[in-house]
């Protein structure tokens, strides 16, 4: 299902640069075990066209957990600078469907990797990147940082600090920060919004340190919100209260 009821597609947006941070998770289905399942993509593509044509310019940057995590290298004798690798090159097999449907959907799109593969995609070079925001364009970042050991969260942070971006949406399957894990206790209590030293202070999980190191120095606010939920991404550019924010 293609959310587009109900919404204003005139509305004001609050943010005109965006880095929009989804995990490899949700473009697959547990269900039908597929690690890129056709309803899920089309899904997200829907949602970030349509934050598009709303003239928000829009930094993608995308996980590989779907495909391979580097974590997981060690379970299976892997080296972890080898394992870390094979998540970033996952995290291009992830880049490539979102292109090919968002294009297919009247988008325009470019994906820049930060491991060079010339047929495939641009290099990451931070001008070309700024410059194709301006004129429109989808950018999809991909291959992390080139370097194992930082996760994509960090490529979020890295990438919204060197594109001016003015914001980090993180995209997950809660719908904002709690205090502990509501899918385990019914007692737990989301935060409508947080500061970087609280989000210290109570060691919440909101992005690993890096990450978080990251956009604490520059002043870089984080919105934690539910993708699963109708126009989220439109309603988090547009200003709406949803989800948790760090400042």
């Amino acid at each position: 299902m293609i959310w587009t009821e109900d919404f204003d597609f005139m509305e004001k947006t609050k943010y005109k640069r965006i880095i929009l941070k989804i995990s490899g998770e949700i473009l697959g289905s547990r269900e039908e075990g597929e690690p890129i399942y056709a309803r899920s993509l089309e899904k997200i593509c829907a949602e970030i066209k349509a934050v598009a044509d709303m003239g928000v310019e829009i930094g993608l940057v995308v996980g590989g957990g779907n495909i391979f995590r580097g974590l997981q290298g060690s379970e299976k004798g892997i080296d972890r600078t080898t394992g870390d690798s094979m998540g970033m090159l996952a995290t291009v097999i992830n880049g490539l469907a979102i292109m090919d449907r968002l294009e297919k959907m009247g988008a325009v799109v470019r994906v820049q990797s930060a491991i060079p593969m010339d047929k495939l995609a641009e290099p990451y070079i931070q001008r070309r990147a700024t410059r194709h925001l301006e004129r429109g364009r989808i950018v999809i970042f991909v291959a992390g940082t080139g370097n194992p050991y930082f996760s994509t969260d960090t490529t979020a942070a890295l990438r919204a600090s060197e594109i001016s971006a003015e914001i980090i949406l993180k995209a997950t399957k809660v719908d904002g920060i709690y205090d502990k894990d509501p899918h385990k206790f019914d007692d737990a209590t989301k935060y409508e919004s947080l500061t970087y030293m609280e989000c210290l202070e109570k060691r919440l999980s909101v992005m690993d340190a890096t990450a978080f190191s990251l956009c604490m120095d520059n002043k870089m606010p984080i919105l934690v919100f539910d993708l699963e939920k109708q126009n989220s991404i439109r309603r988090a550019v547009s200003g709406e209260t949803i989800g948790t924010i760090v400042s």
